[in-house]
């Protein structure tokens, strides 16, 4: 079987997962030393710094969409319904918006950041769209 187009956006979308979650886990690590990331974790943990926060906010955001995200794909191909303008576009916003939402999510960018956000959702109800049409 051959990968559709909504079937790579969301292998992308799992590829950025896995990169929210390495930078995030970075940049706490680099805020509390090798040892705490190494150890048991015991105890109290300090809020985290500014980019880890962003980071660690960014990566639940994306957390609470992507298995919806994910269902809808899969059930847009098995429905036979993948492969209209549905979701071909709404996947592939999905997946661009997420991608454009972490750096200025990173960089603490107001309002485009949201932008980025409601595109990505847009693509995500687009694909649902597509599964009652």
């Amino acid at each position: 079987m051959d990968m559709t187009p909504e079937f790579i956006a969301l292998a992308f979308t799992l590829v950025l997962a896995i990169v929210q979650i390495g930078w995030a886990a970075s940049a706490r690590t680099a805020e509390l030393g090798l040892k705490w990331n190494a150890g048991p974790r015991d105890g109290e943990v300090p809020a985290p710094g500014r980019l880890a926060g962003r980071l660690i906010r960014a990566q639940a955001n994306l957390f609470e969409t992507l298995p919806i995200f994910a269902a809808a794909v899969i059930m847009a191909h098995i429905a036979g319904k993948d492969g209209q303008t549905l979701t071909l576009v709404g996947a592939h916003l999905y997946l661009f918006g997420r991608l454009i939402y972490l750096p200025l999510y990173a960089f603490g960018t107001p309002y485009v950041r949201t932008l980025a956000w409601l595109v990505a959702f847009v693509g995500l109800v687009m694909v649902l769209v597509a599964l009652f049409v």
